[in-house]
Formats: structure tokens, sequence, C-alpha cells
């Protein structure tokens, strides 16, 4: 099965969720009953020290899978049958325990609020049955002559 990025972003190179990225991390997200979800496994490299996953990388996963959400909400708002390009406006990370590197991660995001150009997510990153990370962001939809404008 294709995931949202492979579908609508497969030359994409973001280091989160680009599948053309080949040092990347690669998320793949899924829609399911309202929510976008995903699974990722670390790696060693990513660890910012034995099995504790470093606070970037687990910003960046929030982040581009919380966009993917926000884009996909607005596309299906929006009637589209392609997704807008869009980008964060702000972002909120909060660590809440070490995220070990020894399992698989899954995320979850969903939209809170929006608007047709904009969508507020919620996420969590959750290891081993506990919630180790969330985050609360906007997404805006960027139109022609923005720099990630059909970045894609």
């Amino acid at each position: 099965m294709k995931s949202v990025q492979e579908t609508y972003a497969p030359h994409n190179a973001c280091f989160g969720c680009g599948p053309s990225n080949e040092k990347g991390l690669r998320i793949r997200s899924f829609e399911e009953n309202g929510e976008l979800v995903a699974e990722w496994r670390p790696e060693k490299h990513h660890e910012a020290f034995d099995n504790v996953l470093n606070g970037g990388i687990c910003g960046a996963l929030l982040d581009c899978h919380s966009n993917w959400a926000a884009t996909m909400h607005l596309m299906h708002q929006n009637g589209s049958a392609t997704p807008p390009c869009t980008v964060t406006s702000d972002f909120h990370v909060f660590l809440k325990r070490p995220t070990p590197t020894n399992t698989t991660l899954h995320l979850k995001a969903r939209v809170v609020e929006s608007s047709a150009d904009r969508a507020v997510v919620e996420a969590t990153l959750e290891a081993n049955g506990k919630i180790t990370a969330t985050c609360r962001g906007t997404f805006v939809a960027v139109t022609e002559g923005h720099p990630a404008y059909h970045r894609w």
C-alpha cells in the first residue's frame, strides 16, 4: 500500500518525509479513521545517546507527519484531487520522556481546527505503549511565489 507521501509527492526530497531522500527519515503516513498514522523504526545513527532518540529527530517526525495530516485534511475539505502545498507556520514539541530506539515508534496526528487555507494539528509519538512526545502546530497552504509552492 502506498503512503500519502508516495502517492502525492514521490519525488519529494524532504529530510523527514521525502520518499526520494535516501538519507532522510522517509516516514510513511496513512489515513485511518480520521487521523493520519505512521510507524517508523529508528536506527543507531538517530540516537542522542544509547537507546534514546535525538530530540530533533522526534521533532522532525512530528512536524512532517503533522504537515501531511494538515494537507490531507485541506485537500478533502476543499474537494481537491491533489493536496495543497503546506508549510509549518508554528510548531510546539513537548518531549515527555525519553523515546527508545530499540522499538517501532507510532505517530498519530489529527486536525483540531481548520479554515480554508490552514489547519491546526495535534500529534503524538509513542513507543512501547507510552506517549514520549506530543506537538501542536499550525500548517498553512501557500500560493504561487512562495519557495515551497509545488516543491513536491
